[in-house]
Protein backbone atom coordinates (compact mmCIF):
# COMPACT_ATOMS: atom_id res chain seq x y z
CA UNK A 1 0.00 0.00 0.00
CA UNK A 2 1.09 3.24 -0.86
CA UNK A 3 0.43 6.20 1.59
CA UNK A 4 0.28 10.03 0.93
CA UNK A 5 0.36 11.70 3.94
CA UNK A 6 0.12 15.24 4.62
CA UNK A 7 2.37 16.82 7.49
CA UNK A 8 0.40 20.24 7.66
CA UNK A 9 2.56 23.31 7.61
CA UNK A 10 5.07 24.07 10.56
CA UNK A 11 5.80 21.49 13.35
CA UNK A 12 6.71 17.73 13.38
CA UNK A 13 3.73 17.06 15.58
CA UNK A 14 1.35 18.78 13.33
CA UNK A 15 0.98 15.30 12.05
CA UNK A 16 -2.66 13.68 12.86
CA UNK A 17 -2.36 10.79 15.03
CA UNK A 18 -3.74 8.58 12.11
CA UNK A 19 -0.80 9.46 9.76
CA UNK A 20 1.77 8.98 12.97
CA UNK A 21 0.67 5.70 13.16
CA UNK A 22 1.23 4.94 9.54
CA UNK A 23 4.05 5.88 9.48
CA UNK A 24 5.41 3.51 12.09
CA UNK A 25 4.38 0.85 10.75
CA UNK A 26 5.85 1.79 6.99
CA UNK A 27 8.62 -0.26 5.61
CA UNK A 28 10.09 3.21 3.81
CA UNK A 29 9.30 6.81 4.67
CA UNK A 30 9.94 9.31 1.84
CA UNK A 31 9.34 13.04 2.36
CA UNK A 32 9.01 14.86 -0.80
CA UNK A 33 11.19 17.93 -1.13
CA UNK A 34 11.06 19.87 -3.46
CA UNK A 35 7.54 21.97 -3.83
CA UNK A 36 7.51 23.38 0.35
CA UNK A 37 9.14 23.02 3.56
CA UNK A 38 8.41 22.28 6.95
CA UNK A 39 9.05 25.60 8.61
CA UNK A 40 9.68 24.73 12.36
CA UNK A 41 10.81 21.18 11.66
CA UNK A 42 13.85 19.87 9.53
CA UNK A 43 14.90 15.96 8.74
CA UNK A 44 17.17 14.54 11.94
CA UNK A 45 13.74 16.46 14.14
CA UNK A 46 11.32 14.46 11.64
CA UNK A 47 13.02 10.98 12.01
CA UNK A 48 13.53 11.67 15.44
CA UNK A 49 9.46 12.35 16.21
CA UNK A 50 8.92 9.36 14.11
CA UNK A 51 10.91 6.92 15.46
CA UNK A 52 12.59 5.91 11.64
CA UNK A 53 14.65 6.63 8.80
CA UNK A 54 13.20 9.63 6.15
CA UNK A 55 14.56 9.13 2.85
CA UNK A 56 14.68 12.56 1.19
CA UNK A 57 12.58 12.60 -2.26
CA UNK A 58 14.01 15.29 -4.73
CA UNK A 59 12.48 16.70 -8.11
CA UNK A 60 14.38 13.74 -9.94
CA UNK A 61 13.08 10.48 -7.92
CA UNK A 62 9.47 11.86 -7.75
CA UNK A 63 9.43 12.97 -11.35
CA UNK A 64 11.55 10.53 -13.04
CA UNK A 65 11.76 7.78 -10.65
CA UNK A 66 8.69 6.97 -8.95
CA UNK A 67 9.47 3.40 -10.08
CA UNK A 68 11.91 3.63 -7.24
CA UNK A 69 9.28 5.00 -4.71
CA UNK A 70 6.46 2.41 -5.53
CA UNK A 71 8.88 -0.44 -6.10
CA UNK A 72 7.85 -3.24 -2.92
CA UNK A 73 4.70 -1.40 -2.57
CA UNK A 74 1.76 -4.59 -3.81
CA UNK A 75 3.52 -6.18 -0.81
CA UNK A 76 4.55 -3.57 1.67
CA UNK A 77 4.02 -0.66 3.10
CA UNK A 78 5.48 2.76 1.93
CA UNK A 79 4.79 6.31 3.29
CA UNK A 80 5.15 8.87 0.80
CA UNK A 81 5.12 12.22 2.99
CA UNK A 82 3.97 15.62 1.68
CA UNK A 83 4.23 19.01 3.15
CA UNK A 84 0.89 20.47 3.63
CA UNK A 85 -2.09 18.42 2.06
CA UNK A 86 -0.98 15.26 -0.32
CA UNK A 87 -2.92 16.74 -3.24
CA UNK A 88 -1.22 20.23 -2.75
CA UNK A 89 0.67 19.84 -6.50
CA UNK A 90 -0.04 17.92 -9.76
CA UNK A 91 3.10 16.23 -8.80
CA UNK A 92 1.91 14.30 -6.30
CA UNK A 93 -1.09 13.46 -8.91
CA UNK A 94 1.00 11.70 -11.19
CA UNK A 95 2.37 9.30 -8.56
CA UNK A 96 -0.87 8.34 -7.51
CA UNK A 97 -1.79 7.69 -11.06
CA UNK A 98 1.69 5.70 -11.61
CA UNK A 99 0.49 3.45 -8.70
CA UNK A 100 -2.41 2.49 -10.00
CA UNK A 101 -1.09 1.44 -13.50
CA UNK A 102 1.35 -0.61 -11.25
CA UNK A 103 -1.90 -2.21 -9.38
CA UNK A 104 -0.50 -0.76 -5.98
CA UNK A 105 -3.04 0.22 -3.99
CA UNK A 106 -3.34 3.91 -2.28
CA UNK A 107 -4.49 5.74 0.66
CA UNK A 108 -4.27 9.59 1.35
CA UNK A 109 -4.50 11.24 5.02
CA UNK A 110 -4.59 14.52 4.86
CA UNK A 111 -3.99 17.72 6.54
CA UNK A 112 -4.00 21.33 7.13
CA UNK A 113 -2.67 23.26 3.39
CA UNK A 114 -1.78 27.05 2.64
CA UNK A 115 -5.03 26.12 0.68
CA UNK A 116 -7.14 26.14 3.37
CA UNK A 117 -4.89 28.01 6.14
CA UNK A 118 -5.08 30.96 4.00
CA UNK A 119 -8.53 31.82 5.80
CA UNK A 120 -6.60 33.01 8.72
CA UNK A 121 -5.86 36.83 6.88
CA UNK A 122 -9.81 37.12 7.58
CA UNK A 123 -10.83 36.32 3.61
CA UNK A 124 -13.90 34.22 3.31
CA UNK A 125 -12.29 31.06 1.76
CA UNK A 126 -15.87 30.90 -0.90
CA UNK A 127 -14.87 34.06 -2.20
CA UNK A 128 -11.63 32.51 -3.71
CA UNK A 129 -11.01 31.91 -7.23
CA UNK A 130 -8.21 30.15 -8.82
CA UNK A 131 -5.07 29.73 -7.42
CA UNK A 132 -2.17 30.30 -9.18
CA UNK A 133 1.85 29.55 -9.53
CA UNK A 134 3.88 32.99 -10.05
CA UNK A 135 7.60 31.82 -10.70
CA UNK A 136 11.02 33.64 -10.59
CA UNK A 137 11.57 35.38 -14.02
CA UNK A 138 14.53 35.49 -15.98
CA UNK A 139 15.82 38.25 -18.74
CA UNK A 140 14.78 35.58 -20.80
CA UNK A 141 11.73 34.25 -19.91
CA UNK A 142 8.81 36.04 -18.26
CA UNK A 143 5.82 34.04 -18.22
CA UNK A 144 2.52 35.47 -17.67
CA UNK A 145 -0.31 32.38 -18.44
CA UNK A 146 -1.20 33.82 -14.41
CA UNK A 147 -2.39 36.91 -15.64
CA UNK A 148 -5.23 35.74 -17.45
CA UNK A 149 -6.32 34.03 -14.41
CA UNK A 150 -6.22 36.35 -12.10
CA UNK A 151 -8.71 39.06 -14.80
CA UNK A 152 -11.03 36.04 -15.16
CA UNK A 153 -10.99 36.21 -10.75
CA UNK A 154 -11.44 39.87 -10.41
CA UNK A 155 -14.35 39.86 -13.05
CA UNK A 156 -15.99 37.48 -10.81
CA UNK A 157 -15.34 39.84 -7.71
CA UNK A 158 -13.12 36.71 -6.41
CA UNK A 159 -9.91 36.64 -4.48
CA UNK A 160 -6.64 35.28 -6.03
CA UNK A 161 -4.00 33.51 -3.89
CA UNK A 162 -0.73 33.32 -5.60
CA UNK A 163 1.46 30.84 -4.61
CA UNK A 164 5.19 32.15 -4.81
CA UNK A 165 8.20 30.30 -6.31
CA UNK A 166 10.09 27.84 -4.68
CA UNK A 167 13.78 27.03 -6.12
CA UNK A 168 15.33 23.75 -4.49
CA UNK A 169 18.06 21.17 -5.62
CA UNK A 170 18.25 23.49 -9.19
CA UNK A 171 21.28 24.05 -11.59
CA UNK A 172 22.00 26.72 -13.71
CA UNK A 173 21.95 26.58 -17.21
CA UNK A 174 25.76 26.49 -17.60
CA UNK A 175 26.38 23.11 -15.42
CA UNK A 176 23.30 21.22 -17.27
CA UNK A 177 24.78 22.18 -20.01
CA UNK A 178 28.15 20.72 -18.94
CA UNK A 179 26.94 18.34 -17.46
CA UNK A 180 27.74 18.74 -14.04
CA UNK A 181 25.77 17.66 -11.12
CA UNK A 182 26.07 21.00 -9.30
CA UNK A 183 23.16 22.84 -7.52
CA UNK A 184 22.59 26.10 -7.01
CA UNK A 185 21.40 27.17 -3.41
CA UNK A 186 17.71 26.97 -2.32
CA UNK A 187 15.59 30.34 -3.28
CA UNK A 188 12.48 31.21 -1.98
CA UNK A 189 10.21 34.53 -3.78
CA UNK A 190 9.84 37.16 -1.52
CA UNK A 191 6.90 39.31 -1.51
CA UNK A 192 8.89 42.47 -2.83
CA UNK A 193 9.58 40.09 -5.46
CA UNK A 194 6.24 39.27 -6.64
CA UNK A 195 4.60 42.76 -6.44
CA UNK A 196 7.87 43.93 -8.92
CA UNK A 197 6.84 40.75 -10.97
CA UNK A 198 3.18 41.64 -10.98
CA UNK A 199 3.37 45.08 -11.75
CA UNK A 200 6.46 44.12 -14.46
CA UNK A 201 3.39 42.03 -16.22
CA UNK A 202 0.79 44.71 -16.19
CA UNK A 203 2.97 47.17 -17.24
CA UNK A 204 3.70 45.09 -20.63
CA UNK A 205 -0.20 43.42 -20.97
CA UNK A 206 -1.88 46.29 -20.07
CA UNK A 207 -5.63 45.17 -19.79
CA UNK A 208 -5.90 46.84 -16.14
CA UNK A 209 -6.21 43.23 -14.23
CA UNK A 210 -4.85 45.67 -11.12
CA UNK A 211 -2.67 47.78 -10.73
CA UNK A 212 -0.51 50.35 -8.36
CA UNK A 213 -3.66 50.90 -5.82
CA UNK A 214 -4.80 47.04 -5.76
CA UNK A 215 -5.70 45.95 -2.44
CA UNK A 216 -3.29 43.33 -1.56
CA UNK A 217 -2.56 40.97 1.55
CA UNK A 218 1.15 39.39 2.12
CA UNK A 219 0.97 36.26 3.70
CA UNK A 220 4.37 34.99 5.51
CA UNK A 221 5.51 31.85 6.95
CA UNK A 222 1.53 31.01 7.34
CA UNK A 223 0.72 28.13 10.26
CA UNK A 224 3.69 28.63 11.76
CA UNK A 225 5.00 30.75 15.25
CA UNK A 226 6.18 33.84 13.15
CA UNK A 227 3.19 34.03 10.77
CA UNK A 228 2.51 37.33 9.61
CA UNK A 229 -0.26 39.12 7.46
CA UNK A 230 0.20 42.70 5.62
CA UNK A 231 -2.60 44.82 4.32
CA UNK A 232 -2.03 46.86 1.67
CA UNK A 233 -1.80 48.07 -2.07
CA UNK A 234 0.53 46.19 -4.69
CA UNK A 235 2.62 48.89 -5.06
CA UNK A 236 3.31 49.37 -1.12
CA UNK A 237 4.28 45.69 -1.26
CA UNK A 238 7.25 46.50 -3.51
CA UNK A 239 9.00 47.63 -0.33
CA UNK A 240 7.58 45.41 2.12
CA UNK A 241 10.23 43.69 4.06
CA UNK A 242 8.70 39.94 4.40
CA UNK A 243 11.67 38.39 6.33
CA UNK A 244 12.06 34.56 6.05
CA UNK A 245 10.39 31.91 3.72
CA UNK A 246 7.49 30.30 2.68
CA UNK A 247 5.41 33.75 0.82
CA UNK A 248 1.74 33.96 -0.59
CA UNK A 249 0.03 37.12 -1.71
CA UNK A 250 -3.53 37.11 -1.98
CA UNK A 251 -4.65 40.30 -4.77
CA UNK A 252 -8.44 41.09 -3.60
CA UNK A 253 -11.24 40.95 -5.34
CA UNK A 254 -13.44 43.58 -6.54
CA UNK A 255 -16.35 42.88 -4.19
CA UNK A 256 -14.58 42.52 -0.66
CA UNK A 257 -16.87 41.89 2.09
CA UNK A 258 -17.15 44.53 5.18
CA UNK A 259 -16.37 42.00 7.42
CA UNK A 260 -13.49 40.78 5.52
CA UNK A 261 -12.11 44.38 5.13
CA UNK A 262 -12.53 44.77 9.25
CA UNK A 263 -10.53 42.11 9.94
CA UNK A 264 -7.95 43.27 7.16
CA UNK A 265 -7.44 46.57 8.70
CA UNK A 266 -5.69 45.10 11.87
CA UNK A 267 -3.12 43.75 9.50
CA UNK A 268 -2.65 47.31 7.85
CA UNK A 269 -1.15 48.99 10.00
CA UNK A 270 -0.90 52.92 11.40
CA UNK A 271 -4.33 54.51 11.43
CA UNK A 272 -3.07 56.16 8.56
CA UNK A 273 -2.15 53.26 6.75
CA UNK A 274 -5.21 51.64 7.39
CA UNK A 275 -7.48 54.29 5.86
CA UNK A 276 -5.33 53.89 2.76
CA UNK A 277 -5.88 50.31 2.59
CA UNK A 278 -9.72 50.96 3.01
CA UNK A 279 -9.81 53.91 0.65
CA UNK A 280 -8.32 51.23 -1.85
CA UNK A 281 -10.54 48.62 -1.32
CA UNK A 282 -13.61 51.01 -1.89
CA UNK A 283 -11.87 52.55 -5.24
CA UNK A 284 -11.43 48.78 -6.68
CA UNK A 285 -14.72 47.85 -6.02
CA UNK A 286 -15.97 51.09 -7.50
CA UNK A 287 -13.34 51.24 -10.95
CA UNK A 288 -12.71 47.65 -12.21
CA UNK A 289 -14.21 46.97 -15.18
CA UNK A 290 -17.14 44.74 -14.48
CA UNK A 291 -18.23 41.59 -17.03
CA UNK A 292 -20.62 42.61 -19.36
CA UNK A 293 -24.63 41.18 -18.84
CA UNK A 294 -25.28 38.28 -20.71
CA UNK A 295 -27.88 39.10 -22.85
CA UNK A 296 -30.57 35.81 -24.50
CA UNK A 297 -29.91 35.86 -28.25
CA UNK A 298 -33.56 36.14 -29.82
CA UNK A 299 -34.51 33.76 -32.71
CA UNK A 300 -32.86 34.10 -35.51
CA UNK A 301 -29.42 35.43 -34.15
CA UNK A 302 -26.11 34.73 -34.96
CA UNK A 303 -25.13 32.93 -31.15
CA UNK A 304 -21.83 32.57 -32.66
CA UNK A 305 -21.50 36.63 -32.94
CA UNK A 306 -23.41 37.39 -29.86
CA UNK A 307 -21.02 35.19 -28.04
CA UNK A 308 -17.63 36.83 -29.52
CA UNK A 309 -19.37 40.02 -29.07
CA UNK A 310 -19.62 39.39 -25.60
CA UNK A 311 -16.24 37.75 -24.71
CA UNK A 312 -14.72 41.00 -26.79
CA UNK A 313 -16.84 43.35 -24.48
CA UNK A 314 -16.15 41.24 -21.31
CA UNK A 315 -12.25 41.44 -21.95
Amino acid sequence: MLYLIGLGLSYESDITVRGLETIRKCKRVYLEAYTSILMAADLPSLEKFYGCEVLLADRELVESGSDEILAGADIDDIAFLVVGDPFGATTHTDLVIRARELGVKYEAIHNASVMNAVGACGLQLYNFGQTVSLVFFTDSWKPDSFYDKVLENRQLGLHTLLLLDIKVKEQSIENMARGRLIYEPPRYMSIETAAEQLLEIEEIRQEKCYGDDTPCVAISRLGSPKQTFKAATLRDLVDYESGEPLHSLIILGNRVHELETDFLLEFAGDAASKQKFADAVTADAENFKKPAPYITPAPGDDEDKIFDDFRRIRL
